[in-house]
């Protein structure tokens, strides 16, 4: 049987918790800090393809007809309703 292993922190972890716990304090290192972050998040961003774009652009013009139609169908369903139960107005 394996003994008990404990996973303890590397130095360079430790300083680098360090370092961002007293950047914390400083309202500057936090905002600089974030620009560092979203950088490093930007350039995870991956451009589709023309073929992919051509794909995402056709996918939403169907689901934009399909919830047209459907609000549409409603309209009409809703304004037979209350011509059935109000009447038509008298001209």
């Amino acid at each position: 049987m394996a003994g008990k292993a404990v996973d303890e922190p590397s130095e360079d972890v430790v300083a680098i918790a360090n370092q961002q716990r007293a950047a914390r304090r400083n309202p500057f290192a936090r905002i600089a800090l974030f620009i560092r972050q979203v950088i490093a998040e930007l350039k995870k961003v991956v451009t589709p393809t023309r073929k992919e774009l051509g794909n995402y652009v056709v996918v939403v013009l169907i689901f934009v007809v399909i919830m047209m139609a459907l609000v549409s169908f409603l309209d009409w369903v809703f304004a037979l309703a209350v011509t059935y139960v109000f009447g038509t107005p008298a001209t």
